[in-house]
């Protein structure tokens, strides 16, 4: 991507994904594919058509990993420090009549898009999303919070996190919580040390969900104090969890009540 962008003063890519909605009449669009939480039987006959029909596949090395057995496309991965390039290698190839497709992990409705919005920028064709099943759902069915009772914030991106911070602490007890913490300076520890500085019942239920769907699942089931113990520190040692990981935060017992 040719553009600097700063996160933390703009512009952020996620806010060229989201300026407008997508045209359904576009033509020969880009797809953005959610492939699920890794497991592949979590990935949409869909999103699977648009892997498997792409000349051109891009994403993350360790999304691509997932799903690079189903296409013959040629596959293009990346990491932070050579994304740019790896984008602009991909829009060539688009520009010069190939069926491109951008994969990642979970759902680009949920972290992605910033990555979208990236995506968006380099390439001369439309950007069409493919949603996928996200970990934040199967934590939702683990942890029996509907989405209608929930409040969703995702740390998982790069840039001021405040706002979403503050929505939380406006919530918690009142509204079930759902997390995607982000390594690992926003971790569950320091998610629930937060919400306690802002009031929360020490006592709520607070359940930390790791890799979801796949063969080494885990859940911690703990409360906003015991969690907060865990609180501090900027890496992987510092933490008892994974970056594959999910809060939830049960709402206290009057407010489900009311509901």
């Amino acid at each position: 991507m040719s553009d600097n962008y700063d996160l933390d003063s703009g512009p952020d890519p996620a806010t060229l994904a989201a300026a407008q909605p997508e045209s359904v009449s576009a033509k020969n669009p880009v797809d953005a594919v959610g492939i699920g939480p890794g497991n592949l039987d979590y990935l949409t006959p869909r999103g699977e058509r648009a892997i498997r029909e792409a000349d051109v596949v891009v994403g993350f090395e360790t999304v691509v990993d997932f799903v690079g057995d189903l296409t013959d496309a040629e596959l293009l991965t990346c990491g932070y420090a050579d994304e740019a390039k790896t984008l602009e290698t991909f829009a060539e190839r688009v520009a010069d009549g190939a069926t491109g497709t951008a994969v990642l992990m979970g759902d680009p409705n949920h972290s992605g898009y910033q990555f979208v919005g990236k995506v968006q920028a380099v390439v001369d064709r439309p950007v069409r999303i493919i949603p996928g099943i996200s970990s934040l759902q199967v934590a939702a069915s683990r942890a029996r919070t509907p989405m209608e009772a929930t409040t969703f914030v995702t740390l998982h991106r790069s840039g001021d996190i405040s706002a979403d911070l503050q929505r939380l602490r406006e919530a918690v007890g009142e509204r079930h919580l759902l997390v995607l913490p982000r390594p690992f300076d926003w971790m569950p520890g320091d998610v629930a040390a937060d919400l306690l500085d802002a009031g929360g019942d020490p006592s709520l239920d607070a359940l930390v969900f790791e890799r979801l769907t796949h063969d080494d699942e885990a859940v911690t089931r703990s409360t906003l104090g015991d969690l907060a113990d865990n609180a501090g520190g900027t890496s992987a040692e510092d933490t008892p969890f994974s970056d594959l990981s999910v809060l939830a935060v049960r709402a206290g017992a009057d407010a489900r009540e009311e509901r």
